[in-house]
């Protein structure tokens, strides 16, 4: 387990093993995200939607699945 102990003025530094595993760098920003008693610190993605591009090439589409199901409902009176 990596420790790091918070400054006077909040700061934490990231363990360098951490660091080099996720190449976080001088600069790279990072999202800290509280889920209700367990902080986490995410790196930022620079391109979110770029980088999600072709995630589910070849699946079938979210949308159309929707809808399908959504007429499965109405045709069942629901």
């Amino acid at each position: 387990m990596n420790t790091s102990t918070l400054s006077e003025k909040g700061w934490v530094v990231i363990p360098r093993e951490l660091r080099e595993r996720y190449r976080l760098k001088k600069g790279d920003r990072v999202h800290v995200i509280d889920y209700g008693g367990v902080i986490s610190i995410v790196p930022a993605s620079e391109a979110p939607i770029k980088n999600s591009l072709g995630m589910l090439k070849g699946k079938a589409s979210l949308v159309k699945e929707l809808v399908k199901s959504r007429r499965q409902d109405e045709e069942r009176g629901k």
